[in-house]
């Protein structure tokens, strides 16, 4: 009986300990309508299967004049996903669809608008590099930082 106790309780801690974790699995960035992202760096820590990124465009100019998204790809991609999201157009959020080279992304949004986006990071590598930025045209050279997964 004592054995099937601490069993039990062992169970429970676990169970406690996972949902615990779970609130270490939610990023928060914020983006002005001075185009900028208030982090250059999201860590993910370790241990995270699944991430949800709260996006929150804290300026006050509509998304047509200053809207903002948070795109994810390998930094080696970002260029080129940047660059071929301009002609996907507004309708698709500046993101090329179905492209493989992005891992996340947001949809745009205006001036007190916010968004979400939870994704499976289990496939990325963390010995790889990825970078976020926003894909209105013009903003991703400026707009951008680093995805970093903790080891």
């Amino acid at each position: 009986m004592y054995t099937l106790l601490k069993f039990t309780l062992a169970a429970l801690l676990l169970s406690f300990a996972q949902f615990a974790n779970a609130n270490t699995c939610q990023l928060d960035i914020n983006a002005t309508d001075a185009m900028q992202f208030d982090k250059k760096e999201l860590t993910l820590p370790a241990g995270c299967t699944e991430v949800t990124l709260n996006l929150h465009h804290t300026g006050t100019l509509p998304k047509s004049a200053m809207g903002h998204n948070w795109v994810l790809t390998e930094t080696a991609n970002m260029s080129a996903v940047a660059n071929e999201g301009m002609a996907a157009g507004a309708a698709n959020s500046y993101v090329k669809a179905d492209d493989p080279r992005v891992l996340a992304h947001t949809d745009i949004i205006g001036g007190g608008e916010s968004t979400s986006i939870t994704f499976s990071t289990a496939d990325l590598d963390p010995a790889k590099q990825y970078s976020f930025f926003c894909s209105f045209p013009g903003h991703w050279a400026i707009m951008q930082g680093q995805f970093v997964i903790a080891s």
